[in-house]
């Protein structure tokens, strides 16, 4: 390994603690005190074989629902469950008068099942005159002020669009291994400030676990037909709405809502590889963002346990970015952190394993295909 190599690794680690300290220094946060407008809300849950999750996120829900000054309407949809997921929304909704079950149907040509699902969900809250939009994941739990909050922020930054990050829930060491890495990645790689006045699809940045909309800017955008085959099409969304000329940013929702994403590594190897194929843009811009991923907190880490001095600093960078945005969003910072080139080395594996599952035809979850095919 060339002294070279090790060098530019360190300076590529130092600006991402620079970016990273700035980027938390400016974070939005929603604010529990936070009183928002009464305007019509719509919260929508789309649901598919959720049964070990969605009581425990309805009835949380609800709680938030309860606490909205405005008209509000929770909205669920049954996305074609076997697995008892409709038999618990059916005795959800005899008793709680708030709740509104709906059925999904099959999704049409050249619609993917997640984007289908909340079209249903968003076609029925606007026919309400529905003036917000919440859409929700069902392994998210929110707080009881996470709505009335999320909204609050929503307004008052003249914002299109806020994604409040939840706290993400890692407990098995492959978990925190790598599910921490995902508020690090925009934290250590994007200029919050920047990206948020840009126009450029491209500095868009969401989470579908959590993302409250203006109904007018969702219109503008085009809904979910506007993504209708995209695998992730939270982010399509963002960078639709950035086309069309709206503003949205990732907010720091550790405070208002927490998410086990995946139970142990089968679960988690399952879930990026159906679609982290599609995070990058291409497999060059994959390659190029986990190459630069690996020169800057892999390979100075590499030369550290050979004595290298240079290696050490940037090894040493990199960790500190890691807990800072740890201790920030309500993660595991120690001993986690000091992993943290081998989570990055994870990720890159990851999405090399979700390009090689993509060629060789074996992308499916929940029993569908998740992506279009001609």
């Amino acid at each position: 390994m060339t002294h070279a190599l090790v060098r530019a690794g360190t300076v590529l680690s130092l600006a991402s603690l620079t970016l990273t300290v700035d980027n938390l220094r400016r974070l939005r946060v929603p604010l529990e005190t936070a009183r928002p407008s009464p305007e019509a809300l719509a919260v929508l849950l789309p649901v598919r074989d959720e049964v070990a999750v969605v009581e425990r996120c309805v009835e949380h829900l609800l709680a938030a629902a309860g606490r909205w000054p405005g008209p509000v309407r929770l909205l669920v949809l049954d996305d074609g469950s076997t697995d008892g997921t409709a038999a618990v929304l059916a005795r959800l909704a005899r008793t709680h008068d708030g709740l509104e079950v709906l059925t999904g149907e099959a999704p049409p040509p050249g619609w993917l099942g997640k984007p289908w699902a909340c079209h249903q969900l968003a076609e029925r809250a606007l026919a309400g005159d529905a003036q917000v939009l919440a859409f929700v994941d069902a392994d998210v739990t929110v707080e009881p002020h996470a709505l009335t909050a999320s909204v609050a922020l929503l307004r008052a930054a003249g914002l299109d669009l806020v994604c409040p990050y939840p706290r993400q829930d890692a407990r098995t060491p492959t978990e925190r291994l790598v599910q921490p890495l995902l508020q690090w990645s925009w934290a250590s790689t994007l200029p919050l400030a920047a990206a948020e006045r840009s126009r450029r699809p491209s500095t868009a940045v969401a989470n579908g676990q959590l993302l409250v909309v203006d109904a007018g800017a969702y219109r503008r955008l085009g809904g979910h037909a506007a993504v209708r085959g995209e695998v992730l099409e939270d982010l399509a969304v963002a960078r639709a709405l950035k086309r069309v000329g709206g503003r949205g940013t990732v907010v720091d929702g550790t405070g208002v809502a927490s998410c086990r994403m995946y139970d142990g590594w089968p679960a988690l190897r399952r879930g990026y590889t159906k679609s982290l194929w599609a995070a990058f843009g291409s497999p060059t811009g994959a390659g190029l963002a986990q190459g630069a991923l690996l020169l800057a907190h892999v390979v100075p880490a590499v030369a550290a346990l050979g004595g290298s001095r240079a290696g050490l600093l940037g090894y040493a960078a990199s960790v500190a970015s890691r807990v800072l945005v740890a201790r920030r969003t309500g993660g595991r910072a120690w001993p986690d952190a000091l992993a943290h080139p081998a989570s990055v080395a994870t990720l890159a594996g990851l999405t090399a394993d979700s390009f090689a599952a993509r060629r060789g035809g074996r992308l499916r979850w929940k029993g569908r295909d998740v992506e279009v095919r001609p």
